[in-house]
């Protein structure tokens, strides 16, 4: 390592005007019965991540004005970086700067550190602080009293290293550079996931083209799409829905297969990956099931339906859907899924799971097979879009993740030529 870096602490860094580096105010102090629904958010472990700088905005509580300034010791603004004392150790996060609030409170179970910016840039501070080595150093050293808990004296004698400031800079915006942009291919993916769910619901829920039809009006459609939808509505056991459109049970459309053990320890390198009933899990070298498809939650987080625009391994917390032949649009099914409320359809133990019996018996609308076909044509192009921009973010990921601990302790020394090379690749 160079001899211009140096090595120093936390609460050296801090600004020394008492609010520097501070915890919440006691769990006494904010209770739950002074949440609001808006004005001062509160920063919750539930808002913080691992590994990432964004925040879980749609998770915030809030508390009054008066509140907060009762509680002014407490609070963070942009470019605060914010730890978790207790429960999840090893959550961060950086208040964002140019966001839709300029203040936040911190709860009871959190603490921030504020920057002194002459000696130290927060955004480096903040990748050093959340990197794996020092979320694993916070967890080793917490203390083992049944919850995991650590406090600010041990944040303030934290080690950290520092180079040069314009060094901290140009480290900073290399890897802020490629989280913007997995940041800004996540935000695409929400648009084009918005898109599908407003097009399945106006058709297949709303039946708005329908109804438009038989009051008379344009229903906003070019005329061969037009056409295949029904002018009138008719009575059904769901109430009203077009004519010509069937009432069917889930189990006649799909069956959800059992997904198969592998555990952890039993997966090998390899592109294919791994879903449990939240989400990936991993990854493993043989596939289980050929994609696209869909993961449904079985135990633990049942009823949740997970899109996998690839070949997939899906474990045995989860099913996987296999189409029927009156409907072997997966686009449709995806959706299907998502508007039926499965994780109420729990099987009666200890651990929450969803009976597949009872979710085959709930009713679906099943339009016309032309219909169909035209939607999954609509929606699978903006879906291909979607694999390929998650495609792009796991590979800057791992370009990130491979850069961030050679550039945070100089292993790897950043130059504007390094940049600049970057900046053109991506």
């Amino acid at each position: 390592m160079a001899g211009e870096w140096h090595q120093t602490t936390l609460g050296s860094i801090a600004t020394k005007d008492g609010y520097g580096l501070v915890d919440g105010p006691f769990g006494s102090n904010l209770p739950a019965s002074l949440y609001t629904e808006e004005g001062v958010p509160v920063i919750r472990g539930s808002n913080l991540t691992l590994g990432t700088r964004r925040f879980r905005g749609e998770e915030f509580v809030f508390v009054s004005s008066d509140t907060a300034k009762r509680l002014e010791r407490s609070l963070c603004r942009p470019l605060d970086i914010v730890f978790t004392k207790k429960g999840t150790l090893g959550q961060t996060g950086l208040v964002p700067e140019g966001g839709k609030h300029d203040r936040y409170l911190l709860s009871s179970n959190q603490m921030k550190l504020t920057v002194d910016r002459r000696v130290a840039y927060p955004l480096f501070v903040y990748y050093v602080v959340s990197s794996p080595d020092s979320t694993r150093k916070i967890i080793r050293d917490s203390e083992a009293t049944g919850v995991p808990k650590t406090n600010v004296t041990y944040l303030r004698e934290f080690p950290i290293t520092l180079p040069p400031l314009n060094e901290q800079r140009v480290i900073a915006h290399i890897l802020g550079t490629l989280d913007d942009k997995i940041e800004l291919n996540r935000r695409m993916n929400e648009t084009l996931e918005a898109m599908a769910r407003a097009l399945f619901k106006s058709w297949f829920v709303d039946f708005d083209p329908v109804r438009a039809k038989a009051e008379g009006r344009d229903p906003g459609l070019p005329k061969p799409l037009a056409d295949i939808f029904p002018a009138r509505l008719v009575d059904s056991e769901l109430g009203e829905i077009p004519e010509g459109w069937g009432v069917k049970k889930l189990g006649e459309l799909l069956d959800l297969a059992y997904g198969k053990a592998l555990k952890a320890e039993d997966r090998r390198d390899g592109n294919i990956p791994v879903y449990g009933s939240n989400g990936q899990v991993g990854w493993h070298d043989e596939r289980l099931v050929q994609g696209p498809g869909i993961v449904v939650g079985r135990k633990g987080n049942p009823g949740i339906a997970t899109w996998v625009p690839t070949d997939f391994f899906p474990i045995d917390t989860t099913f996987y859907v296999v189409p029927k032949s009156n409907c072997r649009s997966l686009e449709f099914l995806f959706h299907v899924l998502r508007t039926h409320n499965l994780a109420s359809l729990g099987a009666d133990s200890a651990v929450p799971g969803l009976n597949r019996n009872l979710a085959y018996l709930s009713s679906q609308v099943l339009p016309a097979a032309p219909l169909l076909v035209t939607f999954e044509r609509i929606v699978s192009a903006p879906s291909r879009r979607l694999s390929l921009a998650n495609d792009e973010s796991r590979s800057i990921a791992a370009m990130r993740d491979a850069l961030l601990p050679k550039l945070i302790s100089g292993e790897v020394r950043a130059t504007r030529a390094v940049l600049g090379e970057m900046d053109r690749s991506l």
